[in-house]
């Protein structure tokens, strides 16, 4: 396999061709360097660390600091795999605090891009972000860091208000200067529109399949979590027995587009 690192030309590439992206969240050096192998394009060093690595209820506890120290050690493990950091809750509140921080991911996490969450209310960030040479990844539907806000892990966008203020957001963190964007928890309708008006890479997560590409929470898709796994996601471990085995048939079921499959989807 190459070593030669996917960059956002890569990933932009693949969108003008019609080629799925794979994601999965990684946060240490021995599973960033198994994704790395098995050909996925998109490590995510999520604050969803704070569930599945910390047993907290909700993200809201991770500090920059964590996400620093996560991102940095799945850098260690890869070479290939192009690598996001998420801005943890409130790191982001000013686009001169989102700056300082998230030139902390990329100096000392070496994050390749930052993820924010929300819309209109982070364009002027994002363009700050940018103009300071900053790659950025929007996030939209569900946000986890607004779960109290929004009351609950809800689907987001089933009604026409909504549908159209994400599609407002969308197009404006593009125009803002957002190179990729993650759409979690709304309709396959409302994804597939998205996709299709937008020249930047869309992410989805259960957001059905018409997306650029997908991504899961690794230790979802592996099974190893505690609680109950979201509908959205799917053990491929249970197909195959073998944590190598079961990321490539995830990247295999992306890349040939069996998954999502509508089981995983939202109407």
């Amino acid at each position: 396999m190459a070593t030669k690192s996917l960059s956002l030309t890569s990933l932009l590439a693949k969108k003008q061709n019609g080629e799925k992206i794979t994601c999965l969240t990684a946060y240490d050096a021995s599973f960033s360097h198994v994704l790395d192998e098995a050909g996925i394009d998109v490590i995510l060093v999520g604050d969803s660390l704070g569930m599945v690595i910390q047993g907290q209820e909700s993200t809201l506890p991770v500090t920059i600091d964590e996400m620093v120290y996560h991102s940095r050690c799945v850098a260690r493990g890869k070479q290939r795999t192009f690598l996001v950091a998420d801005l943890p809750f409130m790191s982001y509140a000013t686009p001169d605090q989102a700056a300082i921080n998230a030139a902390r991911l990329m100096q000392e996490g070496y994050a390749q891009m930052v993820k924010l969450e929300g819309g209109h209310k982070q364009i002027e960030t994002v363009r700050h972000l940018v103009d300071l040479g900053i790659p950025v990844c929007g996030h939209l539907g569900l946000i986890p860091q607004s779960v109290n806000q929004l009351g609950g892990y809800r689907v987001q966008g089933r009604d026409g208000e909504s549908a159209k203020r994400i599609i407002d957001e969308a197009k404006l963190l593009e125009e803002a200067g957002a190179s990729l964007l993650v759409l979690e928890c709304v309709p396959t309708a409302l994804a597939d529109e998205i996709t299709a008006q937008l020249t930047i890479p869309v992410i989805g997560i259960g957001a059905g399949a018409g997306c650029d590409g997908q991504v899961l929470v690794l230790y979802d898709m592996l099974d190893i979590s505690f609680g109950k796994r979201p509908k959205f996601s799917k053990n491929f471990m249970a197909e195959t027995g073998d944590v190598k085995k079961a990321v490539e048939a995830y990247d295999i079921a992306v890349k040939g587009g069996s998954f999502p499959a509508k089981e995983h989807s939202f109407e």
